[in-house]
């Protein structure tokens, strides 16, 4: 076969293979022009997640109709004043994106500069249909419509509605975090979804975008080395997230994807955070031009650095320093409502519980005609009860109310004691064993929720009172799509508006846990795992996720029982030897390694 040129139709079609992949591409490519136009207000709507419309208005400087046509040709660009690619500061510069759009959909383009008329062109897969003037204000208008519906092999690898939304939602959330000063807003199928106005501070923007929360529970990052400069936020190690996804990375403006990076943030991270957490952060990295090249894809998602190690170092010293700085600082005091709901069970119940004794004397301190000892009068119920019932005892000593059972009965012993509020101290036949009492449960209540699955369902506690939980609406489709399944672990959970959910029921087994914390987590996990697991492993996913919710937490105290009835259930529970991660769940130490300690043997 001999060699030819393709002909100038197929070889933007090749081109909107490389540039085009899905309407998100599409989108970032538009909005990156209006960036790159100067414009300070960019308004976006979509419908059916960007397959039937993506429309970009911008106030930038506009196109003359000349350069309108020119825009369309193949490797056409204002963004290269010269030769020197390795110096381009814009965000598009290949030249490639309107054409190769234009070959695939229906692009209308509308412009005007200012002290001009302005003017409308109209490209349909290819050809050009319309030509002519447009009323219009200052600025570009760039309409999409029935993206690759002359091309099914490509539409029909699009996925559903709702991610190719979510997918457009991230791109326009991730090019707004770099520009600050300017104002976005997004509708799809006529709803506003995102709106945010220009001139935020850098800190206000990424909260905006990410968690409103995140504002008061991260650190700022200012941090220089040889040039290099590293700015952003980094959310505090108590404020994490169960996936990776909330981690937003900028190179000189740009938004990138690099594994170089992600690998840097999770190094800072590294000893504040267990291994199936992660921070939220938005981090800025500036670099001289001639020490990057952003040219390496046809997306410029990526980029490549003339000094890895010094980028990698940048990021790894100035999220440690930041975080060092921060101190003792943890996730924001609970508010005054919260606290308040920290009382006494004498406070709730005054009489409940007591022996007859105690019965009369809290009915004494009750009674308004009561006087103290001393003559005086007490001045309130609580200064009255206060001089009878002293704070609980601190101590650990327990009434010996049965006989302690023997080391020798059970494989993993009986429990001595508790050791840093987060090990279980059992003595067994032959030997010591320390049991990490939140990995062991973890392990304990997944086990018994995959039980329940498999039989008659997990039971569910209903809430006294519904919870309702903010989401990003991505976040909120992936819940309610999911419903039913959740439905089998004990969690009800319905929609409440475009970006809440109402959480009705938990699962029994978590008895009182993190709503809020948990309806996140799976959110995340099902925007990781949705669509790449089967049934089977994403209702694995989901619960393991409970179970680490519903699970003992390092740092509460255990009575004897409690951990004794912990080490029994494990004797008789499989995999329980390793929690949902991984990890082990308990030690031994035998006796001849005691010995070998104390120099016995």
């Amino acid at each position: 076969m001999s060699i030819r040129r393709l002909p100038e139709h197929l070889v933007n079609r090749i081109a909107a293979g490389e540039v085009v992949e899905r309407p998100s591409s599409a989108l970032k490519e538009l909005v990156e022009n209006a960036v790159d136009a100067g414009a300070t207000r960019i308004a976006i709507r979509l419908a059916a997640g960007g397959a039937e419309l993506i429309e970009v208005i911008d106030d930038g400087c506009g196109m003359a109709p000349p350069e309108m046509s020119l825009a369309l040709e193949r490797h056409a660009t204002s963004k290269l004043p010269d030769d020197a690619i390795e110096q381009v500061t814009t965000l598009g510069f290949r030249g490639e994106a309107l054409p190769s759009i234009a070959s695939v959909a229906r692009l209308t383009i509308e412009s005007r500069v200012r002290g001009a008329e302005g003017w409308a062109l109209t490209v349909d897969n290819g050809e050009r249909v319309a030509d002519g003037p447009a009323a219009l204000p200052p600025g570009t208008r760039v309409r999409v419509e029935q993206l690759f519906a002359r091309v099914p092999a490509r539409r029909k690898f699009l996925r559903s509605t709702r991610a190719e939304y979510a997918a457009c939602l991230d791109v326009v959330k991730r090019l707004a975090m770099a520009r600050s000063d300017t104002a976005f807003s997004v509708e799809h199928d006529g709803r506003r979804v995102l709106s945010v106005q220009g001139g935020e501070t850098r800190p206000e923007r990424v909260a905006a975008l990410t968690d409103r929360a995140l504002h008061e529970n991260s650190v700022a990052i200012d941090f220089e080395r040889e040039g290099l400069l590293l700015g952003g936020v980094a959310s505090l190690p108590t404020f994490n997230r169960g996936v990776a996804d909330h981690q937003y990375l900028f190179v000189n403006g740009r938004p990138v994807k690099d594994r170089l990076l992600v690998g840097a943030v999770r190094g800072a991270y590294a000893e504040m955070l267990a291994r199936d957490r992660h921070p939220v952060v938005a981090l800025f990295l500036e670099v001289p031009t001639d020490a990057v090249d952003v040219n390496v894809h046809p997306a410029k998602t990526e980029v490549r650095f003339r000094d890895p190690a010094l980028a990698r170092g940048l990021i790894v010293s100035g999220l440690r320093r930041a975080l060092d700085e921060a101190g003792h600082r943890a996730v924001q005091r609970p508010s005054a409502a919260a606290l308040g709901m920290w009382t006494s069970d004498l406070d709730r119940h005054p009489g409940e519980g007591r022996d007859p004794e105690s019965q009369a004397m809290a009915s004494l301190a009750l009674d308004p005609g009561f006087r103290r000892d001393d003559g005086r009068d007490s001045g309130g119920v609580h200064d009255r009860r206060a001089s009878f019932f002293a704070p609980p005892p601190q101590a650990r000593a327990e009434a010996a109310i049965h006989a302690v059972p023997a080391g020798t009965d059970f494989p993993l012993g009986v429990a001595r004691g508790q050791v840093a509020k987060t090990y279980i101290v059992a003595e067994a036949e032959d030997g010591l064993v320390l049991v990490d009492q939140h990995a062991a449960h973890e392990r304990l209540v997944l086990e018994r929720m995959r039980r329940g699955v498999q039989g008659s369902g997990v039971p569910s506690q209903a809430l006294l009172l519904p919870e309702v939980v903010e989401l990003d609406e991505p976040g909120c489709d992936r819940l309610e799509a999911r419903a039913d399944e959740l439905g089998q672990f004990g969690l009800e959970l319905e929609r409440f508006g475009p970006r809440a959910m109402l959480v009705r029921a938990m699962p029994a087994a978590l008895g009182q846990g993190d709503v809020h914390g948990l309806v996140t987590d799976l959110a995340d996990e099902l925007g990781s795992f949705d669509e790449a697991l089967s049934l089977k492993e994403r209702l694995d996913h989901v619960a393991s996720t409970m179970a680490c919710h519903g699970s003992v937490r390092a740092g509460r105290i255990l009575s004897v029982a409690e951990m004794n009835a912990l080490l029994r259930e494990m004797e008789v529970t499989p995999h329980s030897g390793q929690c949902n991660h991984g990890r082990p769940t308990w030690v031994k130490l035998a006796h001849g390694d005691i010995e070998k300690l104390f120099g016995r043997k």
